[in-house]
C-alpha cells in the first residue's frame, strides 16, 4: 500500500508541475508581451514568487479540496489515481492546443468524475462544488471589472504625462505586479495539489485522526510548481499576451494587478478558483478601455469555450480513467 502511495504522490507532483508548465503563460505572458523581460527573465521572476507563495497565505484552499468537495465515502486510492491521469492528460491536450484553460477545474473535474464513478453522485458535496462553479463565472467577470477600473484610472492619473514618461515608469512597476501575480498564482493553484496530497495520505490513515497538509507537502508542491513555471509554457504564452488584445506597460500592470488581488482574496478566502480565467478576463477589461473592437472576441470566444468544457471533459477522462484501473486499485 506504501507503494502505491508513493507513486500516486508522485504523479501529484507531476501533475503540479505541468499546472506551473501550463499556466507559466498566465504569470509571464504580459511581462513578455510588454518587452519589460526577456522570455527567460520572466520565468525565473514568476518561478521565484511561486514557490515563496507556498509558505505566505496559509492552506485554506488545500483544506476545501481535501475536506470541501468529495465525501470521504467516495474518495480511495483508485479514485484520486484517475482524477491526477484524467487531469493530466486534459492539460497536455490543451496545451498543444494552446488553449489556456484551468488546471485546477481540470484536477477538480477529474476528482468529482472519478469519485462519482466510484459512489454515485451522492458523494458530491453541493455546497464546495457549488461554490467553484460559481466562481468558474464570477473569476473571470471580477477580474475583467478590477482590469477595467484599474486602467481608466491609471488613464486619469496620467493624461497629461508624455508617453514615453509612462512607459518608462510602468515598465518597472509591471515588475512588482508581475511578481505579485505569480504570488497569488503559486499561493491559490499549489494549494490544490497539496489538498490532494494531503486527503490521499489522510484516506490511507498515515495522518492520523485529523485532516492537516504537513510541512514537506506544502514544500514538495510549491516546489513543483516554481520548476514548472521555469521549464515555460510558450505555446500559451502567445495567446494570452499577443493574441487577446495588444497591451502597452501600463495595461500589464493593470491586468497583473487586478488578477493578483482577486486571486489573493480568493485564496485567504479559501476559495479554489482559475488564475487562468481571472488573468485573461482582466487583460479583456483593460483592453475594452480602449475601445471594444480592441479584444480579439473571436480568440476570447474560442478560450471561454475551452472553460466550459473543462470540468465535464475532465471528468470523463477521469471517470474512464478510474473504470480501466479500477480492476487493480479499488
Amino acid at each position: 500500500m506504501l507503494t502505491v502511495v508513493i507513486l500516486i504522490i508522485c504523479l501529484a507532483l507531476v501533475f503540479d508541475f505541468l499546472n506551473g508548465f501550463h499556466d507559466a503563460a498566465n504569470s509571464i505572458a504580459t511581462v513578455v508581451s510588454t518587452r519589460v523581460l526577456t522570455p527567460l527573465q520572466a520565468v525565473c521572476w514568476a518561478a521565484f514568487f511561486n514557490f515563496v507563495a507556498a509558505f505566505t497565505f496559509g492552506v485554506g484552499v488545500a483544506s476545501t479540496i481535501g475536506k470541501g468537495v468529495i465525501r470521504p465515502e467516495g474518495i480511495s486510492q483508485g479514485v484520486i489515481l484517475g482524477a491526477l491521469m484524467g487531469a493530466i492528460a486534459w492539460n497536455l491536450i490543451t496545451w498543444y492546443l494552446g488553449l489556456p484553460t484551468s488546471s485546477s477545474h481540470a484536477l477538480i473535474g477529474g476528482f468529482a468524475g472519478a469519485a462519482v464513478t466510484k459512489a454515485g453522485f451522492g458523494v458530491l458535496i453541493l455546497q464546495g462544488m457549488g461554490k467553484i462553479c460559481l466562481f468558474i463565472v464570477l473569476s473571470p467577470l471580477i477580474g475583467w471589472a478590477l482590469g477595467f477600473s484599474l486602467m481608466v484610472l491609471m488613464i486619469h492619473l496620467f493624461w497629461n504625462a508624455s508617453p514615453s514618461r509612462v512607459n518608462r515608469h510602468f515598465r518597472r512597476l509591471q515588475l512588482v505586479s508581475a511578481g505579485l501575480y505569480s504570488l497569488g498564482h503559486g499561493t491559490n493553484d499549489a494549494q490544490k495539489t497539496m489538498g490532494i496530497i494531503a486527503i490521499l495520505l489522510y484516506t490511507s490513515g498515515y495522518l492520523g485522526e485529523h485532516f492537516y497538509v504537513p510541512a514537506w507537502v506544502i514544500v514538495s508542491a510549491g516546489t513543483a510548481i516554481a520548476l514548472g513555471t521555469l521549464a515555460g509554457g510558450w505555446r500559451i504564452v502567445k495567446t494570452m499576451g499577443m493574441s487577446i488584445t495588444k497591451l502597452k506597460p501600463i495595461g500589464g500592470f493593470c491586468a497583473e494587478t487586478a488578477a493578483a488581488i482577486s486571486i489573493i482574496g480568493a485564496a485567504v478566502g479559501g476559495i479554489p478558483v482559475s488564475t487562468t480565467h481571472t488573468i485573461a478576463g482582466a487583460i479583456m477589461g483593460v483592453g475594452s478601455t480602449t475601445r471594444l473592437s480592441a479584444v480579439r472576441w473571436g480568440v476570447a470566444q474560442r478560450i471561454v469555450w475551452a472553460w466550459i468544457l473543462t470540468i465535464p471533459l475532465s471528468a470523463l477522462m477521469s471517470s474512464l480513467t478510474y473504470l480501466l484501473i479500477s480492476f487493480w486499485l479499488p
